[in-house]
């Protein structure tokens, strides 16, 4: 990102704080469905497989079709966009002209869609790794698209650029207030499809459920 950009989004941040803090600009953290309590969270947890991390030998995106129609001209990107934004409008194609989203990995608020991006909280490459690669090309559609759990939530675009596919051992949400939130939805998204975990992943996890 240029000097230029990045200058940009900063004065668009302050911008945007300054108007929250005088009540100007409504906004509320993105929150999607399915997210545990801590002791399920815990329970959960607890009964996922423990095993070594497998390859990334044979992934690619394009195994994982997402962005899926979920209705009309709406794909899940559109339809989570405006989930977790307040005042959300839309033009005749279902793309976003308008709204604020608060991005709970790192407390940041935008007015433009394209400064946010839609993060799969356990990411398509780590869920190949820890399972994903025996499935269907149906059921990774079905993981990539996940409206029903909390899989899907709009963040900062560079900061899930940041995160990557990386796991809670190696990458944690900016906001370490987040963090109790952010291991019960990786914890509820792994058990909900069976994916396994690893030795180092699980510890991460259980250090960051006892923040709850």
């Amino acid at each position: 990102m240029s000097t230029v950009n990045r200058t940009a989004r900063l004065s668009t941040r302050l911008l945007l704080a300054g108007a929250l803090a005088l009540g100007l600009a409504p906004t509320a953290q993105a929150a999607p469905p399915g997210i545990p309590g801590t002791s399920t969270a815990l329970s959960e947890l607890a009964g996922l497989a423990v095993a070594a991390e497998g390859t990334s030998s044979g992934y690619s995106r394009e195994l994982f079709p997402h962005w899926a129609t979920v209705s009309g001209a709406c794909n899940t990107r559109e339809t989570v966009l405006k989930r977790d934004g307040v005042n959300v409008v839309t033009d005749s194609a279902c793309a976003a002209t308008s709204g604020t989203w608060a991005s709970p990995y790192d407390g940041a608020s935008w007015s433009a869609a394209s400064d946010v991006d839609i993060d799969h909280v356990v990411p398509l490459a780590e869920a190949w790794r820890s399972g994903a690669r025996t499935w269907t090309t149906a059921r990774r559609q079905s993981f990539a698209n996940d409206l029903s759990g909390p899989q899907l939530i709009a963040v900062t675009d560079n900061v899930n650029q940041s995160k990557g596919d990386k796991d809670p051992a190696q990458w944690k949400p900016p906001l370490s207030s987040y963090w109790c939130t952010y291991a019960k939805m990786w914890t509820r998204v792994k058990h909900t499809w069976g994916l396994t975990v690893d030795s180092a992943e699980k510890s991460a996890l259980q250090t960051m459920l006892g923040r709850c």
